[in-house]
């Protein structure tokens, strides 16, 4: 047999190996898999060649968002989550699904998140997150694990402490105002989609807090961060194929032109603050405080890339947050006037006229309790993930190592054995004694997660939203407009597909900033 023969052979048995192995892997592996559970009472909707569930999980969601809700109904996981809410009812709790050949195990009751989460974390890492997920959020606190998650915390704890928001308290409000302001002079009542000025608002809110005197530059970064958003959305229920993130596709080429721009729009706002340190210190901005943390005399903590994709992540990451969060307060507090009518008895009781400080807010029990039930219904993160570092028992379940969990949290905050037949009703009383008591299990409220990994800028969120809902309430009250759509749908967060417009009606001029 000639050389070139050998060769040929060699690469015939190398390929019959590969499509052994790949078959292998899209068929005998699924099917070992699946039995697996079911001898476990674990069920699910059955495996598809190469797809998984994936078919399944677009034709239902494409139905899902065609239907319009009705306002008054708080159920949105039928429009947000119909696949998961469809299989829970047919499967029970855990069940088993596939995206593509992977497996994923879906656990709904607060125990086992909390054993997740929480009791068991360090043995359930986040997931590898997609190429087009790294390129929005950056590998910042969010994604990175192990040592790298310890060091990232060491710096970026400190701007998060409750005493340093404080002193954002007052920036919220100047942004807050000149909204307002805006308001005033425009919208007299008539209609305005209050869900478009929020995100304009949420942007100067983490423009202001993260860059401080480098907002506008700031700005330019979340203009190109909502591109790359796009493509993430896009992306969402397909599968990632090994090595596509490198092919010089029009897409790609597109994200990568979008990723040089942030990463040196950052890269130049971070340089001038550490240049400028000695005449005038870091600032007492986000962005300030993690780089007070990073040059401590023991040496810097965080490389120049590593502060900017914590930048990345600070800036989309509290954007989209709080520009939720506060739309889906006003569409709460505009089906439900008597509440409306509460808090501001509550606000002008305790902040008057004047522009709210921290020691204020502290003080709003009522704005507190309907933030938190707004978290609990229409919270912007309504699903979290983690996989088994090694082979697991969740419960009473064996969960093979790499199997992903994800956890819909939107299902768990609408449990009625949990949280009372009254679960997909709007109820802040049942936050009148605290969170923890507001279910029959005291973490079951997961709109910022639970355990040491659990949303670092809770703090600043809820701050942030209750000066802005405080400052509205001080000068307008509204009602929603006869055009609003009820359609909830799940982008990055859980946004009204429509926009909210709502009908503003000025209480009285003049808000004096104390």
């Amino acid at each position: 047999m000639s050389n070139l023969g050998l060769v040929l052979g060699a690469l015939l048995v190398v390929l019959i190996w590969y499509l052994w192995k790949g078959l292998n892997y899209l068929t005998w592996r699924p099917y070992v898999i699946t039995e697996a559970f079911r001898k476990q009472g674990v069920r699910g909707p059955a495996y598809r060649f190469w797809s998984g569930s994936l078919g399944e999980i677009r034709s239902i969601s494409k139905a899902a968002m065609e239907q319009i809700l009705d306002v008054k109904s708080h159920d949105i996981s039928t429009r947000v989550q119909p696949f998961y809410r469809k299989w829970t009812s047919e499967y029970g709790e855990p069940f088993l699904f596939w995206f593509g050949p992977e497996p994923r195990i879906c656990v709904c009751h607060p125990e086992l998140i909390k054993q997740v989460l929480a009791n068991k974390f360090r043995f359930y890492p986040k997931i590898d997150p997609p190429p087009n997920v790294t390129s929005l959020l950056g590998k910042g606190l969010i994604l990175v694990e192990g040592t790298e998650w310890v060091r990232h915390r060491r710096v970026v704890g400190p701007a998060f402490h409750m005493e340093k928001l404080k002193i954002l308290t007052k920036t919220t409000a100047e942004c807050a105002k000149a909204m307002l302001e805006g308001w005033e002079a425009e919208y007299q009542q008539k209609e305005i989609d209050v869900s478009a000025q929020f995100q304009e608002l949420a942007v100067d809110l983490i423009s202001q807090a993260t860059f401080g005197s480098s907002f506008t530059e700031g700005k330019e970064v979340f203009l190109a961060q909502q591109e790359l958003q796009k493509i993430v959305v896009a992306s969402n229920l397909s599968i990632n194929i090994p090595g596509t993130k490198y092919i010089p596709s029009r897409s790609n080429l597109y994200k990568w032109k979008l990723e040089k721009r942030v990463r040196s729009k950052l890269v130049s706002i971070i340089q001038a603050r550490v240049d400028s340190k000695e005449r005038c210190g870091y600032g007492n901005d986000l962005l300030g405080l993690m780089l007070e943390a990073c040059h401590k005399p023991e040496g810097q903590i965080l490389s120049m890339d590593a502060i900017v994709d914590e930048c990345k992540t600070f800036f989309f990451a509290g954007q989209e947050t709080t520009a939720q969060f506060l739309t889906w307060t006003v569409f709460l507090l505009s089906t439900n006037q008597n509440w409306q009518e509460k808090l501001r008895e509550e606000v002008l009781r305790e902040c008057g006229m004047q522009s709210p400080d921290a020691d204020m807010l502290r003080k709003l029990k009522l704005v507190t309790m309907v933030l938190l039930e707004t978290l609990r219904l229409y919270g912007p993160i309504d699903v979290l993930r983690r996989k088994a570092g090694k082979d697991m028992t969740l419960g009473k379940i064996n969960i093979p190592k790499d199997t992903e969990i994800v956890m819909p949290i939107m299902l768990t905050h609408r449990n009625k054995e949990i949280w009372g037949p009254d679960a997909d009703e709007f109820n802040p009383l049942r936050f009148e004694h605290g969170v923890t008591k507001a279910a029959t299990h005291p973490t079951a409220l997961l709109a910022f997660a639970v355990g040491p990994r659990a949303c670092i800028g809770r703090n600043f969120a809820m701050l942030e939203a209750k000066t802005v809902i405080t400052m509205i309430l001080q000068r307008f009250s509204f009602s929603l407009s006869s055009e609003y759509k009820h359609a909830p749908r799940r982008s990055i967060s859980v946004q009204p597909q429509y926009g909210l417009p709502i009908v503003l009606k000025p209480l009285r001029a003049g808000i004096r900033i104390g």
